[in-house]
């Protein structure tokens, strides 16, 4: 059997096991075993555990729980709530400002977790019923929500920026500054949306005489504060030198923890309880993810699948932008059944060869492959922060949430050809304070 047969019974079979909803690591693992046993005999079993192994053995992954620990200390505080009020009362005089006010504290608490799911629910737990309160459209109050959450996965420190650097064996402090300008973007497409579409509405949600007094500004930032300034903390040490990233990672989740108890009062071992099970659940389901899909890609290669089909884009050769367009496509697609971190540690080796020698810059294209993955998290079938928000507000109709959302898929849509067009935007940041790409991690 040829390894383009191989290839496609291969595909065909992974996204049936996945679309029965079992969990990622699981079925990348099973699928695995079954195709190396079913091609290369049952002697090829010897190497599952070593291959599982060299998945988890390197150092660099530390940082995962440290920095989910960071988020988790954070969400399990009131500090979404507080970080919302704070901006809620800059920016209230903006047109549709208490929804810039949300999509500006998703920025916020993104770059505090990390996390898009933590993001949606901490923001939208206090922006949705308030929003809903001064009489915003339900489908504006949700989709910027869901919009506004997948930013936890761009804004470093970023879990999937991580995982692609490990994936990809590319720089995670070059991921991490390349993150920052698309994020900016990125947020402040979705605002220019917000302020057009209540501006055309002609809705207004405080009285024209309205004031918040220069005391309530001002009252509303001593709680967020010191959060903020372990973040840029976190960023000074890595990007200076001074601090590996699992290094700045550890340090960054101990001060969170500290300021999560000592600013709002989490004596009890239930606060201490809810941390440590978030972080250890899902460390461990993206560890166990990176651990099978290492063993996936060893069957891959071990097959010839991977580079079979390497050779045959190369072989193609198409124009290099028809082919990051099919790229593209293929991860918009899987984005919307797959999660990110599984779609990052299944297609990131294999598609790393294809843009290199298409003349991208990998850095870039981590950019480019996050904000795809964006997409998925907003767009069904299974669509996470869709979810999320209809746990926070189950009498708005998932149709409605979805219809919200558009919008903002679009300006993520217009973020990529933006980033086509200028790469720099990515690129401009590491380069200017780490130097020109020279590879490693």
């Amino acid at each position: 059997m040829s390894p383009a047969t191989q290839g496609a019974i291969v595909l065909v079979v992974t996204i049936l096991v996945l679309l029965t909803g079992a969990p990622v690591a699981f079925a990348l693992g099973a699928v695995a075993v079954v195709f190396l046993v079913l091609f290369q005999g049952a002697d090829s079993l010897s190497v599952v555990a070593e291959t599982l192994y060299s998945g988890l053995h390197d150092f660099t992954l530390v940082s995962i729980p440290m920095f989910i620990m960071m988020g988790a200390a954070i969400g399990s505080s009131p500090a979404g709530r507080d970080l919302y009020v704070a901006l809620d009362r800059w920016l209230y005089r903006v047109p549709g400002g208490l929804v810039v006010s949300n999509l500006g504290a998703c920025a916020l608490f993104a770059a505090l977790t990390g996390s898009s799911p933590a993001t949606c629910a901490a923001i939208g737990k206090m922006g949705i019923p308030e929003m809903r309160k001064r009489g915003y459209p339900a489908e504006i109050a949700t989709g910027s929500i869901c919009a506004g959450g997948t930013l936890g996965i761009l804004i470093p420190p970023s879990i999937t920026f991580i995982l692609y650097g490990i994936a990809t064996e590319t720089s995670i402090g070059r991921l991490f500054l390349a993150g920052v300008m698309p994020g900016l973007l990125l947020t402040g497409l979705f605002m220019a949306w917000t302020i057009f579409y209540i501006w055309w509405k002609g809705f207004r949600a405080y009285a024209p005489e309205f004031r918040y007094s220069w005391a309530e500004k001002l009252s509303s930032i001593p709680k967020v504060a010191p959060f903020l300034a372990i973040v840029v903390g976190v960023m000074v040490v890595l990007y200076g030198g001074i601090a590996t990233p699992s290094e700045a990672a550890g340090v960054g989740a101990a001060l969170c923890v500290v300021l999560a108890v000592t600013i709002y009062r989490m004596w009890s071992p239930k606060d201490w309880w809810r941390i440590l099970r978030e972080t250890t659940r899902e460390s461990v389901m993206i560890l166990m993810i990176i651990g099978t899909a290492v063993l996936f890609g060893y069957m891959l290669s071990s097959l010839y699948i991977t580079q079979t089909l390497a050779q045959a884009i190369a072989a193609a050769e198409v124009n290099r932008w028809v082919l990051m367009l099919l790229i593209n496509l293929f991860l918009l697609v899987a984005g919307c059944f797959i999660p990110p971190a599984g779609i990052i540690l299944m297609t990131s080796p294999i598609l790393l060869p294809i843009i290199t020698n298409a003349g991208f810059d990998p850095v870039w294209f981590g950019v480019i492959v996050t904000i795809n993955l964006e997409i998925g998290l907003i767009t069904p079938p299974v669509g996470l922060n869709l979810f999320v928000v209809n746990a926070i507000a189950p009498d708005i109709p998932t149709r409605t949430v979805l219809f919200g959302s558009i919008p903002y898929v679009g300006a993520m849509v217009v973020a990529l050809l933006i980033l086509c067009v200028f790469p720099e935007i990515a690129t401009w940041l590491p380069d200017a304070l780490m130097g020109p790409a020279s590879g490693g991690r």
